[in-house]
Parts: structure tokens; C-alpha cells; sequence
């Protein structure tokens, strides 16, 4: 696992790459990428960028094709975001089975979510319960005060 400073370091480069072919990066061959994460290595002199494309295997290998053509001027944007003595020098990695695994994530979460709601259910019925023997009792007390009188 890596130290806190290369994991925020690895964090703002994602950030950072995919902000930039988002708004800024203007080559055409550069569409539909998800950039998956990214492992900077301890000197911070280079990082592998795990990148996912949907499409077929000509467009994949177009989109890494323009990744790597810019490759510098999204390490000058790194570059001007990390304040180091080093700036990462950028390999892409293509990811073949993401979708795959960003599927069997998302199915999770939703069982996750259905767990949840389904325990916080339960829990608002015990809570309405509980108010209704609060209500129960406070009845009784107003009872009992009303015969001492």
C-alpha cells in the first residue's frame, strides 16, 4: 500500500488528467476514456495511468495513441498542480476487462444500498414501536395523576 503523500499524490494526478481531456484536450482520437487510477512510484519520477476505452480494439488503440501524444502537455498541466521537484512521466496502460469489473462494482453498491435501506427500515419500525409505548406510558402517568386528584 502507498504512503499517504504518494496516494494524495496519485489522487491529484487523476484528478488532474481527467479534468484536462475533459475541458481541455482537443484531439479527436482522444473520446470515451475513463481513467481508472493511477500508481506513481516513490522517487515521483514516473506513473503508470490505468485507462479504460469503450469501443473496439482500432478505437482503443487509437485512443492510446493520442493519450500518448499527450502526453506532454498533460504533464506540464501535472506539473503545474504537483508543486515537487519532479514531474511523472506519464505511461498509459489500457485496462481490458474494466467494464466488466465497473459492472460487478455497481452491482454491488446496489446490494449494498438495498441492505442499508432495508436496515433502516427495520430500525424505524423499532423506533416507532419504542414511541408508541412512550406514548403508552405517559398516557398511564396522566392517568394516575388525574385519580390523585
Amino acid at each position: 500500500m502507498p504512503s499517504r503523500r504518494i496516494a494524495k499524490v496519485n489522487r491529484a494526478i487523476l484528478e488532474t488528467i481527467s479534468s484536462t481531456i475533459l475541458f481541455e484536450l482537443r484531439d479527436p482520437r482522444v473520446k470515451n476514456v475513463t481513467i481508472l487510477s493511477v500508481d506513481t512510484t516513490d522517487d515521483l519520477k514516473a506513473s503508470k495511468v490505468h485507462v479504460g476505452v469503450r469501443g473496439d480494439a482500432k478505437v482503443q488503440s487509437l485512443t492510446l495513441h493520442g493519450l500518448e501524444s499527450a502526453r506532454g502537455f498533460l504533464q506540464s498541466k501535472i506539473a503545474g498542480r504537483l508543486d515537487t521537484r519532479y514531474t511523472p512521466v506519464l505511461k498509459f496502460v489500457l485496462e481490458p476487462n474494466w467494464l466488466a469489473t465497473l459492472q460487478a462494482t455497481s452491482e454491488s453498491l446496489k446490494i449494498a444500498e438495498a441492505s442499508i435501506a432495508e436496515t433502516t427500515a427495520t430500525d424505524e419500525e423499532v423506533t416507532d414501536t419504542r414511541d408508541d409505548e412512550s406514548l403508552h406510558d405517559s398516557e398511564m402517568i396522566e392517568d394516575e395523576d388525574e385519580e390523585d386528584e
